[in-house]
């Protein structure tokens, strides 16, 4: 009875491909309340065999990866049901975060893994406007309200402050994966540094279990007869009649600067 019931089992393929973006909600953006319906109907399929997470995400929010990923071992561990994440062109930063919320995880050789930190980027501008003879006028109710201003100069308090900010993300990011990863890790120094590996390399150092590819891999394991169910996210009408507005295109813009960190 055991056996015809492996082989007739489901896995529940949930795809979280693009960046993590709070408040996307279209295109390759998601956040925790996008993802978090397909999740529950994903881990609610009758005749659950696992769920496989198929990531291609170069990362995003700290605060919405993280999120997610509670919400996928949440989901797990009520319903006893094992997770494996299988890395496309690339599960790194928050993406890796995602994949840690796996049980297991698999890459393609050519899969960009990794990218465990934390980076904040932006632009100057106070040069410019002084140029075009324009008076910048900020008035706060606290000394820190303004921080990091880009029509200021860069002052150094504001530097450390947000640095204290962005060692703290990392702390929580490094814990997760340590926790998640255990002794599976290696103890290369370069493995928190944001460092990405690729393929082989990731699984060397513990980032992954293995190489190997979805459909193949679960069929080795649950045989067969194992049927796969993808659960998507549902488009918005917009998306479905082709007509994306405005969310959605700097939505895609944000997705694009991303990706583009890794040279994809």
């Amino acid at each position: 009875m055991m056996s015809w019931f492996k082989r007739s089992g489901v896995v529940a393929v949930v795809p979280l491909d693009g960046a993590i973006v709070s408040g996307g909600r279209a295109g390759r953006a998601f956040d925790d309340a996008a993802v978090a319906p397909t999740l529950a109907e994903a881990f609610a399929c009758r005749n659950l065999l696992g769920v496989a997470l198929a990531i291609n995400c170069p990362g995003g929010s700290p605060a919405q990866s993280s999120m997610i990923g509670a919400r996928i071992r949440r989901l797990a561990d009520e319903n006893d049901v094992p997770v494996t994440a299988f890395c496309a062109d690339v599960a790194a930063s928050g993406g890796y975060w995602l994949a840690c919320a796996a049980d297991e995880i698999y890459a393609d050789r050519a899969s960009i893994v990794g990218s465990i930190g934390v980076i904040a980027a932006g632009f100057g501008f106070h040069e410019a406007i002084a140029r075009l003879g324009v008076e910048r006028r900020v008035h706060t109710a606290g000394g820190s309200k303004s921080m990091w201003d880009p029509f200021k100069p860069e002052a150094p308090e504001d530097v450390a402050r947000l640095t204290g900010l962005q060692e703290s993300i990392h702390s929580e990011f490094i814990e997760w994966v340590r926790l998640r990863r255990g002794k599976r890790l290696s103890d290369d120094p370069r493995l928190f540094t944001g460092e990405v590996w690729v393929g082989d390399a990731a699984r060397e150092v513990g980032l992954i279990d293995g190489i190997g590819h979805l459909v193949p891999t679960l069929r080795a394991r649950h045989g067969d007869g194992v049927r796969f169910k993808v659960f998507g996210r549902r488009r918005s009408l917009a998306e479905r009649l082709g007509a994306p507005g405005v969310e959605a295109v700097a939505d895609a813009l944000t997705v694009r600067s991303h990706y583009a960190r890794f040279g994809l």
